[in-house]
């Protein structure tokens, strides 16, 4: 039997994530599986992985053979420098101390420049935010001036209206004052001839 380290697909149609597996070559990819070793997820930034390093080394050693994507993952998790380092420890080239020290020294290195991934990103992102508030202030004091605006040409407009209105009124109050006052004079006058005929 060819043991094969490889992905099984699970999750939902556009959300895919991953187990990885040990299973028999011939068996389908999500069908069958000899033993599960970690989980592997493509939707985080950057992708999360959950890996049993011990099993995943000892399914190396013995020989299972990895596709490109799950040795790819492996390899990014150190599994195959830890493999390389054994072998150097058996060929005396160094201790096992020294090569736990490689190791440690290799994942350190790594998790530091995640790390930074992980900053570059938030800052991206806040920028971006920043960015995206200013643009939305812009447009907001945009449309208040407008508002403003239209305001005060309805305002101005208004007060216009009330001026011609008013205008009106006083130019219609001055040409019905002059034939008031012409109405009681013509009353009074027949009233002055009525003594005089008796």
């Amino acid at each position: 039997m060819a043991a094969k380290i490889r992905l099984q697909r699970r999750g939902h149609k556009g959300y895919a994530f991953y187990s990885i597996v040990i299973a028999d070559s011939r068996a389908p990819r999500d069908g069958k599986f000899i033993e599960k070793i970690g989980t592997y997820n493509p939707n985080t930034n950057p992708a999360t992985v959950d890996l049993n390093f011990e099993r995943a080394l000892y399914w190396v050693n013995v020989g299972a053979q990895p596709t490109d994507t799950a040795r790819n993952i492996l390899s990014r998790e150190g599994v195959y420098l830890m493999k390389h380092l054994q072998g150097g420890v058996k060929k005396g080239a160094f201790d096992e101390a020294a090569a736990q020290a490689k190791f440690d020294a290799w994942k350190q290195a790594k998790e530091s420049a995640l790390k930074a991934i992980t900053v570059k990103d938030e800052q991206a992102k806040h920028e971006q935010s920043k960015a995206k508030l200013e643009a939305e202030k812009k447009v907001n004091e945009a449309i208040a001036e407008k508002v403003a605006t239209k305001k005060a040409e309805a305002k101005a407009a208004a007060e216009a209206a009330a001026a011609e209105a008013a205008a009106e009124e006083a130019a219609a109050d001055a040409t019905e004052a002059p034939a008031e006052e012409a109405a009681p004079a013509e009353e009074a006058a027949p009233a002055e001839e009525a003594p005089a005929e008796a």
